[in-house]
């Protein structure tokens, strides 16, 4: 499904924005799933990385 969620994207906007999106979804996803239910580190530096990652990718939708 994520897949062809991507796919989808590619329709109307560029691959490297579609990718981008793509990726740190799948990555900022398993950093939450990681501390939320595996206990790991929550430290204030893990967190700046995660929110670094979406303002990366919001970023590069609003260049588009």
């Amino acid at each position: 499904m994520s897949f062809q969620l991507l796919v989808r994207a590619m329709e109307t906007i560029p691959l490297s924005t579609a990718y981008a999106v793509w990726t740190g979804i799948g990555t900022v996803g398993a950093a939450v799933v990681g501390m939320v239910f595996f206990k790991e580190s929550k430290s204030w530096l893990r967190v700046a990385c995660i929110l670094g990652i979406i303002f990366s990718v919001v970023g590069l939708k609003l260049v588009h």
